[in-house]
């Protein structure tokens, strides 16, 4: 066991592991730290990956890009922004990254509600949960909003009342009927199965959704992580990320 892989198993994560206990008796254990957003596309490309037995941590990029720079040690980066990787690259924390999809920023309401556009974010007592300014889709979110005219600017702001983690924590309100909105990606409503309906936005206030990938230092298993990514760019993962949703890298 690698030194503090135990710091991972204390964190708040949504682990999962891939693979039956047959196969990973005979394959390595891979490691892969996931922004939440790729929970769908990379559970169902860790089931199918021949290379190894894939063990899944998701949580925010920001919180997975902390864990790396304190010492821990997974295989695989992935994070919903090319930010992060290349900062931990510069640290010499990670190889080189790689840019391997893309996704859409919309906004997310439950399906049976009355919200069709920002605009109607503005209205008094109408309830709105976004990512924390660290994570990606928080940075996200602030570069959306801060291309709209003052007013109503100020005023979606002022009716935020929860700065989630990651979108996973955006997507629990939503569907619990604690917010009336949210700002999200469209891969994730899509794994919600009708429980949410995604708003798109002009194509003026579109972020650029990019994610990057990359080996971290120090991987146990180096040679099967590589394959992994290459597989996310031609083979079984690129095929898992385009069925949740995910655009071809830009």
């Amino acid at each position: 066991m690698r030194k503090n892989l135990a710091a991972v198993l204390l964190l708040p994560l949504a682990v999962a592991a891939c693979g039956s206990s047959a196969a990973s008796s005979s394959r390595p254990p891979l490691v892969v730290s996931a922004a939440s957003s790729l929970t769908k596309a990379f559970t169902d490309y860790g089931k199918q990956f021949p290379e190894a037995d894939v063990k899944l941590s998701f949580a925010g990029s920001d919180q997975l890009a902390a864990q790396i720079r304190q010492g821990v040690t997974p295989d695989v980066f992935a994070s919903a922004n090319t930010k992060l990787p290349e900062a931990l690259f510069t640290e010499g924390k990670v190889e080189r990254p790689t840019v391997f999809a893309a996704n859409r920023f919309v906004l997310a309401v439950p399906a049976g509600s009355k919200i069709t556009s920002l605009e109607d974010l503005t209205k008094p007592g109408v309830t709105i949960a976004a990512g924390s300014p660290a994570v990606p889709i928080g940075a996200y979110t602030r570069e959306t909003l801060a291309l709209l005219p003052r007013t109503e600017r100020a005023a979606i702001e002022a009716n935020i009342r929860s700065n989630e983690p990651d979108v996973a924590g955006i997507v629990g309100k939503l569907t619990q009927g604690a917010v009336d909105a949210g700002f999200t990606y469209v891969t994730d409503v899509r794994a919600t199965n009708g429980k949410l309906r995604a708003i798109s936005l002009p194509a003026s206030l579109q972020p650029k959704v990019a994610y990057g990938v990359a080996v971290v230092k120090g991987a146990r298993h180096a040679a099967q992580a590589r394959r992994f990514i290459a597989g996310l760019l031609h083979g079984r993962g690129e095929r898992d990320l385009r069925a949740a949703g995910f655009l071809p890298a830009p």
